[in-house]
């Protein structure tokens, strides 16, 4: 069955499958997006498939349709069941198979999708099989004339939670009090399952598993999805809070005090720790991130590599560097010992270490790894992003330094102050990051980028 060129390349985006479910994705869509996947895998050797879904109403017979797309192409499926997007990529790493996730991330309830890897957790993007899989759609996929493939089931949960813990050195954790909101996603699963053998006390807020998302959006970069977690924080004298988004491979941050912790200090943070264990190691960042990571990775002795935002592009600058770490502005936070991948649970155990091995509180731990101000991610929907990124480089030509294109527009104008344009890869939306040396100067950049951008 062929479908029109327009709907497949709606949903095939940068490095995912993603839609309104009933809309743009139905089983028989989805059914075929298996087919595809399971041509390509087979052909790059592939006998079998792990396939996991999140919590949303529409994610267990998506996952079972794409499942039976995949037995169809003659491949074996083991459905995982219930499980965060890490612990699908944990799943293809353990049983050296492809992954598919369900899940649509942290976009509302009406959206589902699936992430798709080759066996441990190498990526599969537009430029790595998505585009093949998207005309193979288009076309129609051809019939397999062999044997179908079998299901069967496996948990991998325990194994998930005792690798990451066996990952990070946690022989110095001490008693600590975390409150976690979970935003009614994936990570209401996977949080009790690594922190309860831990010496730490959780406090949890919107651990029930509720696709509907009752109570906020499960998308913490968005800062008023964390209100409620900074409200607990103060309230019960946490030491800090953690927020996952919708599948919990994003983790943001809360300090003690209840205030945000910039992903950029969590990834130098991490950072580290890794150079720390491996000396003259190197360190993705991507052109959203503070300055100041690359600045202290080379301070440390590392070697700073920077690349695109999304999870396929840092993979393979990953791959191609060897580098150890890697983290984004989004809160995704990649490491080579994970096959990679990334995994906001693990990213906060480094925390917790970083946490215990000192005896300062979080907030002071932090402002070692910040040096500018910065905007976050500020989005505006456009007609025409391309048009409004040229008008915004037009009018700041007199005076920027630089300009590069690796991502978006990035423009740099000198004395620590730039700012990046950058359009959305799954949504009509164009995204603005700004930093400088003090927030008066972010707020005023964003203030002239926005009144164009929004005119």
């Amino acid at each position: 069955m062929s479908r029109s060129p327009e709907l497949v390349h709606s949903v095939v985006k940068a490095y995912d499958v993603r839609g309104v479910v009933g809309d743009q994705l139905d089983e028989s869509f989805v059914e075929a997006v298996g087919g595809a996947f399971a041509r390509l895998m087979r052909s790059e050797g592939a006998t079998r498939v792990a396939v996991g879904h999140d919590m949303r109403p529409s994610s267990p017979a998506l996952a079972r349709a794409f499942a039976g797309g995949v037995t169809a192409q003659g491949l074996d499926v083991v459905l995982i069941g219930l499980a965060s997007t890490d612990q699908t990529y944990f799943a293809s790493g353990l049983l050296s198979c492809p992954a598919a996730m369900f899940t649509a991330s942290h976009n509302p309830a009406e959206y589902n999708g699936v992430k798709m890897c080759r066996a441990e957790a190498s990526p599969v993007g537009q430029q790595s099989g998505l585009a093949e899989i998207a005309q193979d759609i288009v076309d129609g996929v051809p019939a397999f004339d062999g044997t179908p493939g079998a299901v069967s089931e496996q948990s991998v949960l325990d194994e998930y939670a005792e690798f990451l813990r066996r990952a990070v050195d946690l022989s110095a954790m001490k008693p600590l009090k975390i409150a976690i909101d979970a935003g009614n996603g994936m990570a209401g699963l996977t949080a009790p399952a690594v922190f309860d053998s831990l010496p730490v006390t959780v406090d949890p807020l919107y651990f029930e598993l509720d696709g509907t998302f009752p109570n906020h959006e499960a998308n913490p970069l968005d800062p008023k999805n964390l209100v409620d977690l900074q409200q607990r924080v103060r309230e019960s004298g946490a030491d800090l809070g953690l927020a996952f988004d919708g599948d919990a491979d994003r983790c943001f941050f809360v300090d003690e005090r209840g205030e945000v912790v910039s992903p950029s200090a969590v990834t130098a943070c991490v950072a580290q720790q890794a150079l720390r264990d491996e000396p003259g190691a190197t360190i993705i960042y991507n052109v959203i991130t503070s300055r100041a990571v690359p600045e202290l990775v080379g301070e440390l002795g590392g070697v700073p590599v920077r690349t695109r935002v999304g999870h396929s592009f840092i993979k393979q600058q990953m791959a191609e560097t060897g580098a150890v770490f890697g983290g984004e502005h989004s809160g995704h936070y990649y490491f080579r010992d994970f096959w990679r991948a990334d995994s906001g649970m693990l990213a906060a155990l480094h925390v917790l270490a970083a946490l215990a091995a000192q005896d300062r509180p979080l907030s002071e731990m932090m402002q070692s790894f910040t040096r500018y101000a910065a905007s976050g991610e500020i989005n505006s929907t456009v007609a025409d992003a391309a048009a409004e990124t040229e008008e915004v480089v037009a009018a700041f030509a007199s005076r920027a330094l630089s300009t590069d294109t690796l991502d978006g527009v990035t423009v740099d104008l000198g004395d620590h102050a730039w700012f990046n344009l950058r359009p959305s890869n799954t949504e009509p939306l164009l995204r603005l990051n700004v930093e400088a040396s003090t927030r008066p100067e972010v707020d005023a950049l964003v203030a002239e980028i926005l009144g164009i951008v929004r005119s």
